[in-house]
């Protein structure tokens, strides 16, 4: 095996990606050989230049982390993905059990040193030439590789918007259409989606319904409080830190989702 592991950034926000950068500098083996800020630009520099070390970005603008990974299934040279993501643990957790490792944003350079002590491992056992299982197991925890629904259509100013559910923060009913609530905006739904249905369509992404009229994606929860009348309070990571209300016959199916 060669020394240098040929490594690529992929991250939408420069200064995230400048500060992994630094972090690697130290560890004298890791040769980021290219960076991406989003995931059409990662695929073709991973294709370009075949790297066995991936530092992936989940949430980008456009396609994101989750798309590169299953681009990745098509590859012949795969290397191995490490996630960095401002997500909590909870909405990786299926991943902790994959040999796919996770950091969480703001990096913390132990973490990062046994990541890549990881990293190390694996290619020294050659385990890295076979990582399809690995990749799908990974997109079955996330629900990306089972048939039917991964994209949400929205309307914006007469086009129709294509949205991953892990770019979507909650639905919410209103004025009888279902919204959706982005990190920047809130878009009318197309067609005729009710929150039921879209319940069911959902099936294996982390969203959870708070109350009648709303459902939430638990992975991009920032803080919960109990509120009034046994509900409780959620405080999304959106611009807006959107507040939505867990409904008092719903808060222990919520402590249960979020293992509390």
């Amino acid at each position: 095996m060669n020394s240098a592991i040929r490594t690529i950034l992929v991250d939408d926000e420069p200064p995230a990606q400048d500060e992994l950068n630094y972090l690697l500098s130290i560890h004298d083996d890791i040769d980021v050989v290219g960076t991406a800020g989003n995931a059409a630009d990662a695929v073709g520099t991973i294709v370009a230049k075949r790297p066995d070390l991936v530092f992936l970005d989940i949430q980008m603008p456009g396609r994101d982390g989750f798309s590169v990974l299953q681009d990745l299934l098509a590859m012949e040279h795969r290397p191995l993905v490490i996630f960095v993501t401002a997500f909590d643990e909870y909405a990786i957790r299926a991943f902790e059990e994959n040999a796919v490792d996770y950091l969480l944003k703001p990096v913390d350079p132990k973490r990062l040193a046994g990541s890549l002590d990881r990293v190390r491992a694996r290619l020294a056992a050659s385990e890295k030439r076979d990582p399809s299982e690995v990749l799908r197991k990974l997109l079955a925890g996330a629900g990306l590789n089972k048939p039917g629904l991964t994209r949400i259509s929205v309307e914006h100013s007469g086009r129709n918007i294509l949205l991953s559910p892990q770019e979507i923060f909650y639905f919410n009913y209103e004025n009888r259409r279902v919204h959706a609530g982005t990190r920047g905006a809130v878009y009318p739904c197309a067609g005729e989606l009710t929150l039921d249905r879209l319940e069911e369509r959902l099936a294996g992404f982390p969203f959870f319904r708070a109350n009648r009229s709303q459902l939430v994606n638990l992975a991009l929860v920032r803080t919960y409080a109990p509120w009034f009348n046994g509900k409780y309070v959620l405080t999304m990571r959106d611009e807006a830190e959107t507040e939505i209300s867990v409904s008092k016959a719903r808060v222990r199916d919520f402590k249960d989702a979020m293992a509390l």
